[in-house]
């Protein structure tokens, strides 16, 4: 008779070896995407103020690994470049809901037809509030062009030998046209420090994909896997299995559960899987995979500053609407053994029982993720070292009224590095600021320069995030 501890463990072996072959499928094709496709190539799709540039706008976003926080700055970044409003809110509906990490990871652990549900109601929900905001919400279309437009002109300190900034492109954090060495553009990611080979390319992919991704999403992974087997041991059969027939309580209680919480597109599997085995509904346990990684507290409010309170209303409504229409679609009118889970995860099956390749694959899984943490941890403590040595070389200089100094400003609403390079992108372009490093675990900004606060704190605001002085 297994103990509770071992029930747990054997439960949490068996979905990370459930995933963990198709994480690094997902991982590895979005590392792709990221560094093989022009950015700009989005938005020179997305400009037409019509259903075809909506369509386009879900189409594209469904297999971008973004979470939604993350989207927000890259959709703000597609408004500027001339994506329209009801595209971008399209895009806003449909990325955080898919990826092709997450899309991979549900075929292992809930089968091909939810695999092939999951995008297609996303894409159909998109459409759907990107349509809703094309048609009654004109009047936030000047909001979000406010926002959009708020932090333009030039954020680069590249700058050739006449002085002059040389930077291609404005809202691209990765290229830049100097050659010389005196060139102090930064760049945001790993990969942009590799040539534009296609090996140069691949090794960017690589390490976006394992690292920069894993940093991002690695830690509601964990938390995902660490609720799924807790909620496999812990809850009791008769618990849902008492509310299967209520297939539309079943939704709404994942409803008011998934819309304020923060779980990412990945991290819902697993506990949508767990809540399955114990008889949540298959159509709510879509409900909570598409409003889940959707909708937060934070998205909501970011949303609504950057967007237009009527277009936040229509993008809830739209996610709420959606996600039980197919829900009810797949309880009511879809055979429902397309639907049934895993049964090793359903089973009390035990970790023995796992192959070689099984745990090949649970070492990797574990080794990338202490990796990413570990990279993450030294470069947050790194920075911090390096601006407190900073600020005691400031205080004992006698000229610290006239010279730059290292500020630190606190940001919230940061949830991955997309964030963090919006973040610091916004603030770079301030008057006055030389530098900007943005610590994402601490949530802190550190700013050296000659700005002032206030025109920091809104350029931070303006990108989507709130910001005060630390």
């Amino acid at each position: 008779m297994m103990t509770i501890l071992e029930h747990y463990f054997d439960a949490l072996l068996m979905m990370m070896a459930e995933m963990a072959p198709y994480l690094m499928l997902g991982f590895f094709i979005a590392g792709l995407l990221r560094t093989f496709v022009p950015r700009n190539m989005y938005a020179k799709h997305l400009a037409p103020r019509n259903m075809k540039s909506v369509v386009k706008a879900a189409a594209i976003g469904i297999p971008l690994p973004l979470c939604s926080c993350g989207v927000i700055p890259t959709t703000v970044s597609l408004r500027k470049e001339g994506a329209s409003h009801g595209a971008c809110t399209s895009f806003l509906i449909a990325t955080p809901q898919t990826g092709v990490d997450s899309i991979a990871a549900t075929y292992s652990m809930m089968g091909l037809p939810f695999a092939i549900v999951r995008p297609i109601a996303a894409l159909f929900t998109a459409m759907f509030g990107g349509w809703l905001v094309n048609r009654y919400a004109r009047d936030d279309e000047k909001v979000s062009a406010a926002t959009a437009l708020s932090g333009q002109g030039s954020h680069c300190h590249c700058h050739d030998h006449d002085g002059d900034c040389c930077c291609e492109d404005d809202d691209d954090d990765d290229d830049c046209c100097c050659g010389d060495s005196h060139c102090d553009c930064h760049h945001h990611h790993h990969h942009s420090s590799h040539s534009n080979t296609f090996w140069g390319k691949l090794v960017g992919a690589l390490e976006y994909g394992f690292i920069e991704m894993l940093q991002d999403v690695g830690k509601w992974l964990v938390v995902g896997l660490l609720i799924a087997a807790l909620i496999t041991v812990a809850v009791p059969n008769e618990w849902l299995a008492a509310l299967h027939e209520y297939k539309l309580l079943n939704m709404l209680i994942v409803l008011a559960i998934a819309i304020p919480m923060y779980v990412c597109a990945t991290g819902s599997i697993p506990i949508a899987v767990s809540l399955m085995a114990k008889g949540l509904t298959p159509g709510a346990a879509l409900v909570l995979l598409m409003a889940g990684p959707a909708v937060n507290s934070a998205s909501i409010l970011v949303i609504g500053n950057s967007f237009g309170k009527r277009t936040l209303s229509l993008y809830i409504l739209s996610i709420i609407i959606g996600s039980m229409l197919f829900g009810l679609c797949i309880d009511y009118l879809l055979p429902q053994h397309w639907f049934t889970v895993s049964s090793a995860i359903a089973a009390d099956c035990c970790g023995h029982h796992l192959g070689v390749w099984d745990w090949i694959f649970i070492a990797l899984l574990l080794v990338l993720l202490a990796n990413a943490f570990i990279r993450q941890w030294i470069d947050s403590h790194r920075m911090r070292h390096s601006h407190h040595h900073d600020h005691h070389h400031e205080n004992i200089s006698t000229h610290q009224t006239e010279e730059k100094m290292t500020k630190t400003y606190k940001i919230d609403g940061m949830s991955c590095n997309h964030c963090k390079a919006s973040a610091e992108k916004a603030i770079r372009g301030v008057k006055g600021v030389e530098n900007a490093d943005v610590d994402l675990a601490k949530g802190l900004a550190y700013v050296e320069g000659t700005q002032e606060d206030g025109d920091v704190i809104a350029a931070v605001e303006e990108a989507g995030f709130s910001c005060k002085l630390a």
